[in-house]
């Protein structure tokens, strides 16, 4: 083997240096094999750069080589440098963790040795401590004994000072020292000194009831100067009293100074209710009101009431006469004529009070008020007493309504204010109005049904009062749900008013449900009287609920019902649910389904059986000789074909008959449904089933236009655009001889050579037949009306 040249000594010195260059580089724990690939992967990419393809380049290896050494000493240099730098660091380091350690240990002594000191110390001062908690206990106790006294005598001064003005007639100090001593008794509201709140509550009570019976017993004596309580209408006085001066200014006096004592009188009110003691005698009338969550009526206006109270409950309550469970017109009129005969007197004596002593109140109103907590109170007793008496408790009902709908209009009662209406909203109240008002509903729908003249118009004999002909049933019927409305337009929960229109969809089904049984037993007559009758009021009942579902009342009972979810009216799903929230049907969209389908019906039923009869009339009209009838020339006047007559005559009285005993409406859909049907009769019957010549052509157009045509022109202006059929077919068999070949051969071409018209620039046959006034036939349907007639060749 010959020994290796200096370059490749070079090249092997090279691979060498180069592969520790590289160990030292990646800082690899072990150097690299030279077998390994990344290593000679590395080695060909290096010596590539470096030296590359040129072989002559390998003269500059040694320079490499110089290269590559002088690279590792500064490395080996800088790993030196590191290592002799590290040692000084760490060793500094473990000194000052040393210092740290000892300065802890010296920390941590200290630390328990003033622990150990406060320790001593503390207990050392544990009697001085429990000492001064005791004598601070002490103080503590007396100070709250101190305020306590000076409370009591607080308590005692203003009852001295009550007493004191009393006694010199100084009645506003008096008041101001008993609305300090209500102010005190709300201060200590949540104290827990018990004794000392009785204690400030009965001296309360008892200066407050003190000078409360002195102001309302003067009070009492001004109203009776002036005629308090007005029992009957008030008369002008010619002449004033001669002491209505002086009576004035006590009223003047009086009223605010009751004012001013209305706060502890509220609030004694109020503690008598917690604590269910007696209820003071002035404010009897207002405990209902109270009860309500409503203001308190103000003092004076309690004390006017008084003898008002007195009256009613003499009058209504007890064995009185009077007090008449079916009579309860009898308190609840009373009432309502108190408020109208007090009315002036609260308007012209008290009012200007109350808006110069700034009370944002109306006189008028809080009288009507406590007269109506009288009421409120006889009405919720007799209601729950008379719920098993259909009767008499129907009548109560309507007086409350009544009742309602006068306090509102004539007395002008705020809507804000609840009247007598809520006290029907009870549960056990509610669901017996509903029971009776379906009970009384479906009593009255039998004899409305049952009456002689129940499909009958009450106004038939008037023709502009009449174009719904609607009969009597109907028309008693769509009154009696009105009425029912009427009743519970007005409730304050719209809850209960969806409960009212459940009730009445359930009628209005039940209604339906009869008149498809009555239908049905007058189907075999559909042309009779009572058939058009039932067909006008399930019409009627339609139209009326139509009108209904845009009312603003059922808008907003629809909107009252989306609010509250698919639990509020029976009967409507989900769909119908979404179809109201989007405003998109009604409450009464299903209903009005069920009637335009029974309407649509009956309607076929009634055509169909008007079409069996024209048809009998018109088999000798089918059958005549139409191929052998004379030319029109020949003739010297067209008149109506013979076999034509009981057809024509027919349809007359048939037209003349629905219209007599049809609404508008229904004889419009009536008559046209009817030119529809013998449209398509004339059509199938009388054209494609003959042949026809010239003449028999013309006799048919005549017939029609001149006869058929006119007695459907009463109707409307131009009767032929419901004959389209009849219309167009006369016009093609009434083609003359050379434009029948002419449009016959241009039929043919079109249904042999199925050619696209629109592609080869010749017209369709549609436009054709539309010059000739033919829109609704095919050409298909024309061609077979040219074989038809007899003058063209070949036929």
């Amino acid at each position: 083997m010959a020994a290796p040249t200096a370059a490749e000594r070079s090249m092997n010195e090279v691979t060498d240096d180069t592969l520790n260059h590289v160990n030292k580089i990646s800082h690899s724990t072990e150097p690299l094999s030279p077998d390994s690939g990344e290593l000679l992967d590395f080695l060909v990419d290096f010596l590539d750069r470096e030296v590359g393809s040129d072989l002559k380049s390998l003269k500059n290896v040694g320079d490499l080589l110089e290269k590559l050494r002088q690279e590792n000493l500064a490395l080996e240099e800088q790993v030196l440098t590191v290592s002799s730098s590290v040692p000084p660091k760490v060793a500094a380091s473990l000194s000052a963790a040393e210092e740290a350690r000892c300065s802890l240990e010296d920390l941590l002594q200290r630390e328990r040795r003033t622990s150990h000191k406060l320790h001593q110390h503390l207990h050392g001062a544990q009697p001085w401590i429990d000492n001064l908690r005791q004598t601070f206990d002490q103080v503590e106790n007396i100070e709250r004994h101190v305020k306590y006294l000076r409370c009591l005598q607080h308590i005692e001064e203003l009852s001295a000072v009550v007493q004191q003005c009393l006694m010199t007639t100084s009645v506003w100090e008096a008041i101001r020292a008993v609305d300090t001593m209500a102010a005190l008794d709300n201060g200590l509201n949540q104290s827990g000194c018990s004794h000392l709140q009785n204690f400030l509550r009965e001296t309360l009570h008892f200066w407050h009831k003190i000078i409360k019976d002195r102001l309302s017993s003067d009070f009492e004596k001004v109203l009776t100067q002036l005629h308090w309580p007005i029992i009957s209408p008030p008369t002008q006085s010619l002449t004033p009293a001669p002491n209505s001066q002086e009576i004035s200014s006590q009223l003047d006096l009086l009223v605010p100074q009751l004012l001013a004592l209305q706060t502890s009188d509220d609030l004694i009110f109020q503690r008598s209710l917690g604590s269910g003691q007696g209820i003071p005698p002035t404010q009897v009338v207002s405990s209902a009101t109270s009860r309500s969550q409503e203001p308190p009526l103000c003092l004076p206006i309690q004390i006017m009431l008084l003898p008002l109270s007195k009256r009613f409950r003499y009058h209504f309550y007890g064995n009185r006469q009077t007090n008449s469970l079916s009579k309860p017109e009898w308190y609840l009129t009373q009432v309502l004529l108190w408020m109208g005969n007090s009315s002036a007197f609260m308007e012209e004596k008290i009012q200007p009070i109350l808006d110069r002593v700034g009370v944002p109140i109306s006189a008028r109103v809080e009288l009507c008020r406590g007269l109506l907590s009288l009421v409120q109170e006889k009405v919720a007793n007799d209601a729950s007493r008379l719920l098993y008496d259909d009767v008499v408790f129907c009548h109560l009902v309507e007086e409350v309504l009544q009742f309602e709908k006068e306090l509102r209009s004539n007395q002008s009662y705020p809507a804000a204010l609840p009247g007598l209406l809520h006290l029907l909203l009870d549960n056990g109240v509610l669901q017996k109005w509903l029971i009776v008002e379906k009970k009384m509903a479906v009593e009255k729908m039998d004899a409305m049904l049952s009456a002689e003249g129940a499909w009958s118009s009450q106004y038939k004999d008037i023709s502009d009062m009449d174009e719904l002909k609607a009969p009597d049933c109907a028309e008693t019927f769509m009154t009696l749900l009105q009425v029912i409305t009427e009743r519970y337009r007005g409730l304050p929960c719209p809850s209960a008013q969806l409960k009212f229109l459940a009730l009445q969809r359930e009628l209005v089904d039940d209604f339906r449900i009869r008149l498809t049984q009555v239908m049905k037993e007058e189907s075999r007559c559909p042309l009779g009287a009572r058939y058009c009758a039932i067909l006008n009021a399930v019409n009627y009942i339609s139209t009326i609920l139509t009108d209904w579902g845009d009312n603003v009342f059922f808008l907003q009972l629809q909107q009252a019902a989306v609010s509250l979810g698919e639990e509020s009216v029976q009967g409507l799903g989900a769909i119908e649910m979404g179809r109201l929230a989007s405003l998109e049907g009604s409450l009464f969209e299903g209903l009005l389904a069920l009637l335009d389908r029974l309407k649509g019906d009956m309607m076929g039923r009634l055509l169909e059986w008007t079409m069996r009869e024209i048809t009998e009339k018109a088999k000798p009209y089918c059958q005549d000789r139409w191929l052998s009838l004379p030319s029109q020339h020949d003739q010297s006047t067209m008149t109506l074909s013979s076999s034509a007559c009981p057809m024509m005559l027919c349809v007359r009285d048939r037209l003349l008959n629905l219209h007599q005993v049809l609404s508008l409406s229904l004889f419009q859909l009536a008559w046209q449904g009817l030119a529809e049907k013998l449209d398509n009769f004339l059509y199938q019957e009388v054209i494609l089933s003959n042949h026809f010549s010239d003449g028999g052509a013309a006799q048919l157009q005549f017939d029609m236009t001149r006869n058929l045509f006119p007695l459907f022109g009463h109707y409307c202006k131009r009767p032929e655009n419901f004959f389209k059929h009849v219309k167009e077919a006369y016009i093609i068999l009434g083609l003359n001889v050379g434009s029948a070949l002419l449009l016959r051969n241009l039929l043919k071409q079109t249904v042999e050579e199925t050619r696209d018209w629109a592609t080869a620039g010749d017209p369709p046959p549609e436009s054709a037949l539309n010059e000739l006034g033919v829109y609704c036939l095919a050409p298909c349907d024309v061609l077979i009306l040219l074989n038809l007639k007899a003058s063209l060749p070949g036929q």
